[in-house]
């Protein structure tokens, strides 16, 4: 298999590919004249009414197809595309790096950074475009691939290139206005390491990015994780109450003439900065649409509005049933509450666990990277209750995993539960229970 070939996977019977004779493990060479690298380039160019395929067998034999269909018709066809199976491999060496602080002998796919195009449109992951090249943003361009996500951590050159240690970070602002310009949308996001990139270097990258207002439509600041692994590794700083009530306050009047001028905040800070300095987060407004709701931005606020609101719907009697949830230490206090008016609601008694991070250090305090081994250990004949609930941030993509390779079901053995996966969304998490428990 080429590197670069779009592989039919599978056709869907009676539909247009069916109906011309493509098959599973026909090859998409061209369409009208356009040569097919990618999922996304292909959706881009079948939308028109009338197509010019060319496709390659299996034998080595290439057929022409002419096909008229309604604008937007699919042909049916499930494709494997090779530079998602296979995506780009990060080429930066950053300072505040999370993989380069995982402990050793973890699954391999751990230790993988991506720094990919596709998958920041396909998945939502961060890019830090120092793997691109002028036509690569050219094709970004042509083929709208958009929104996508942009680490920038600075707009100073200099800075961003020590950061990264990339020489090719540099052209940050080069290529931002490039896309800008081309009508890309972007979501930014800010890795915040203090006395490095905050202060007056973050002001100024704020201010450079809001020149490109409304395609880059927000930015989001997070602080830098540090697990206990991190050895032999530049130093850096985290966060803590004092230095995040000093952010907060920093960013309150930047924020507000942001608001004055682009009639939005355009900088949002991450929950934790508000759960580390013990102050009340903005209100529900303040996150406008949550376009970067699993960067950490706006989460607690979005999942208070979607209990009370999904509440409203359900009348339903638990006639005092007990269930557990389990959550990280930043998000604790928070679930506590909100458990308490989902029992207040449906008669349910329940019961919530907060778990340390021992496997990582107690630094990182967020749900979505507990382990297995963690829960199971600091549960083990404590919980007594038969149903817990687990986020599903805290398990691999599409597969019931843990991060340290621990499985659902050998945590619902150990613990004698069982583990009902919920979203992140407190709708998802009412409709669950309603389903399962009552």
């Amino acid at each position: 298999m080429k590197k670069r070939e779009l592989i039919v996977k599978s056709v869907t019977f009676g539909s247009i590919g069916y109906e011309v004779g493509i098959e599973p493990g026909d090859v998409i060479l061209r369409i009208n004249g356009n040569k097919v690298d990618n999922i996304l380039e292909y959706k881009f160019l079948i939308a028109d009414e009338y197509l010019d395929l060319i496709i390659k067998k299996p034998y080595g034999e290439e057929w022409e197809i002419e096909i008229e269909k309604d604008f937007d018709e699919d042909l049916g066809l499930e494709l494997l595309d090779p530079s998602i199976e296979n995506p780009k491999r990060c080429h930066n060496k950053c300072i505040f790096c999370f993989i380069d602080q995982l402990p050793p002998n973890m699954r391999q796919s751990l230790y993988f950074k991506d720094d990919d195009s596709m998958l920041s449109f396909l998945q939502g992951n961060f890019v830090t475009l120092t793997n691109m090249k002028d036509e690569e943003l050219e094709k970004i361009i042509k083929y709208k691939i958009s929104p996508i996500n942009v680490s920038v951590h600075t707009t100073n050159p200099q800075l961003r290139v020590k950061m990264l240690n990339n020489k090719r970070a540099a052209k940050i602002n080069e290529q931002l206005k490039k896309l800008a310009d081309g009508g890309i949308t972007i979501n930014c996001q800010i890795v915040l390491c203090y006395g490095i990139n905050d202060g007056e270097e973050l002001k100024r990258t704020l201010k450079d990015l809001s020149k490109y207002y409304p395609n880059v439509q927000n930015v989001a600041v997070v602080p830098v994780g540090i697990t206990k692994y991190r050895q032999n590794l530049y130093e850096i700083e985290g966060y803590d109450r004092k230095r995040s009530l000093e952010l907060i306050e920093f960013i309150k009047p930047l924020q507000e003439s942001f608001n004055k001028k682009l009639k939005t905040p355009f900088v949002r800070l991450a929950d934790e900065f508000y759960v580390m300095a013990g102050i009340e987060l903005p209100c529900y407004e303040h996150y406008g649409d949550f376009e970067q709701l699993e960067d950490g931005i706006g989460m607690i606020r979005f999942f208070e509005k979607q209990i009370i609101e999904g509440l409203k719907d359900f009348n339903y009697d638990g006639k005092g049933k007990e269930i557990a949830f389990i959550t990280g230490e930043s998000f604790y206090e928070y679930l506590k509450v909100f458990a308490n008016i989902i029992e207040e609601k449906l008669n349910l008694k329940i019961n919530v666990y907060k778990i340390k991070n021992e496997f990582f250090g107690e630094r990182i305090t967020v749900a979505g990277l507990l382990t297995g081994k963690d829960i199971i250990k600091q549960l083990n004949g404590i919980i007594k209750e038969d149903i817990l609930f687990i986020p599903n941030n805290m398990l691999k993509a599409d597969k019931d995993v843990f991060l340290d390779d621990i499985t659902l079901s050998e945590l619902e053995k150990e613990l004698n539960v069982k583990a009902i996966k919920v979203k992140y969304t407190g709708e998802d998490l009412i409709e669950k229970i309603v389903s399962e428990v009552i």
